[in-house]
């Protein structure tokens, strides 16, 4: 199987990395807001829409849907055209949809933008390879390290100021306060970011690119939707067999393509597969946590273990989280220097692990939740900004977008089915009196977290260390050359 050649295009003057990261990151922040911020909001919004609780559902689902089909194919085609172009185009679908979401006074419509806001999930796999192309090899792993932690730093401070913004003035400046940042990344982009150097002369191999798109939309729809219909009822399990066929039969077409979506020798290296599946892992403890932490203290104090925030004060204990992301997302680089990227992302994900065993045996003070948070946020910033280095070093430049793409959705389609075990495990357990969870099924959901995340400190173990690593690629860089 023949890998495509890299062609190589030279520019007069590049700008200067410092500039590019800072853009690359109101990119990242801007389109990490639009994800979290809408999901402590679904109650309001759901009101002024006037639509069915598992109607409001679908502005967090369809966004879902698009970003699993989106983000490898953008990826793969900043790989193809460049990335800094395909990234402007993204920014201005993202502020197209933003825009609409803004607009909307309607469920159709306010689906409408999220989807398009969904398929601009290829802002991280392009900015990826942009930080591969352009910056001194030196400083890789630290702008790596910091657009990773976008992710959680945006999320963190979409959570935090959800409830601020829908209690003071309305649901629709979720949207318009994120597009001004969306409108500043395009235009930054368009002027000061420059085209990666870095291209592969392939076409993208539509019919590979619709089987993963059906296989993963089917998946998530299935994955999101399985609390309302049952885990166990014949539209659940048949979107989830429909998922599995197709993304079988996708992975016999790339094997037998001379010039695939993705390659699968690279997916089947350890240093590959051992990171999708830690970024899987995480994901569910990242995005199950934005859900137990703000639900637990909301939960009235007759309870007798809520603390009765309101949806303000409860992004405020989510605070120290997004504090611990923005602390350690930036210290990659030099960790990465000392001690390469493998022992910061085991460090990382223990720590989210001791973060869930904190909450599960100690949770009936605000300090409990306090130092939890910001030993969860330490843990996502270290394991992030690792994880994104480890793909990049260990695949082929001209794979960059579509291998972080790949990473990316691993963590969604991760966060995804923790969302919805963790809320089937609430549904369980209530307080017959009052409908309400009780604590005995918020312990066991931070239980499954914490065995779960252990889970990821072992898969984090497996993955090859520098000495591993450099002939592995070697060995597929030579095969590459030789087909």
């Amino acid at each position: 199987m023949a890998i495509p050649p890299l062609v190589s295009t030279s520019a007069p003057h590049r700008q200067h990395y410092g500039v590019t990261l800072a853009v690359l990151a109101l990119a990242g922040v801007a389109y990490a807001l639009l994800q979290s911020a809408v999901a402590p909001a679904l109650p309001e919004i759901q009101r002024a829409l006037g639509t069915s609780e598992s109607g409001v559902t679908w502005i967090l689902t369809a966004y879902l849907l698009a970003a699993s089909v989106a983000t490898p194919l953008l990826g793969r085609l900043g790989d193809i055209h460049g990335k800094e172009r395909v990234l402007v185009w993204v920014l201005v679908a993202l502020a197209i949809g933003t825009a609409l979401s803004g607009v909307a006074t309607s469920l159709p419509l306010m689906i409408a933008g999220r989807i398009i806001q969904g398929a601009a999930g290829g802002i991280f796999p392009l900015a990826f390879g942009i930080i591969r192309d352009e910056f001194p090899s030196e400083r890789v792993a630290g702008g790596l390290g910091l657009i990773s932690a976008t992710m959680g730093i945006g999320a963190g401070v979409g959570i935090v100021l959800a409830g601020v913004i829908v209690e003071n003035l309305s649901y629709h400046w979720l949207f318009w306060l994120p597009l001004v940042l969306v409108v500043l990344a395009t235009v930054a982009t368009a002027l000061f970011v420059p085209e990666s150097p870095i291209k592969a002369p392939t076409r993208i191999a539509w019919g590979a690119a619709a089987l993963l798109s059906g296989g993963l939309a089917a998946l998530l729809l299935a994955v999101s939707q399985a609390v309302t219909w049952g885990w166990g009822s014949p539209k659940t399990l048949g979107l989830v067999a429909f998922a599995l066929v197709l993304l079988g039969i996708w992975v016999r077409v790339e094997l037998a393509s001379r010039a695939p979506l993705v390659d699968m020798r690279i997916m089947r290296l350890r240093g590959v597969w051992t990171v999708n599946l830690a970024g899987f892992l995480l994901g569910f403890g990242m995005y199950g946590s934005f859900i137990l932490l703000p639900q637990f203290v909301e939960q009235p104090e007759s309870t007798g273990y809520g603390f009765g925030a309101t949806v303000t004060e409860a992004g405020l204990f989510m605070l120290p989280s997004t504090l611990g992301m923005l602390l350690t997302g930036p210290m990659a680089g030099r960790l990465e220097r000392r001690f390469g990227s493998k022992p910061p992302l085991v460090a990382g994900v223990l720590a989210a692990a001791l973060s869930f065993v904190l909450l599960a045996v100690a949770h009936g003070d605000h300090i409990d939740i306090y130092v939890a948070s910001a030993l969860l946020g330490i843990g996502i910033g270290l394991s992030f900004a690792a994880m994104a280095n480890l793909i990049v070093i260990a695949v082929p430049a001209d794979q960059t977008g579509v291998a972080t793409g790949v990473n990316t959705i691993m963590r969604t389609i991760g966060g995804a089915l923790g969302s919805q075990i963790i809320a089937s495990i609430l549904s369980a357990n209530v307080i017959a009196a009052t409908g309400l969870p009780s604590e005995h099924g918020f312990t066991v959901a931070f239980w499954l977290g914490a065995v779960v995340l252990f889970v990821g400190v072992l898969a984090s173990s497996a993955i090859p260390g520098r000495q591993q690593r450099e002939p592995v690629l070697a060995g597929v860089a030579h095969a590459g050359r030789a087909a």
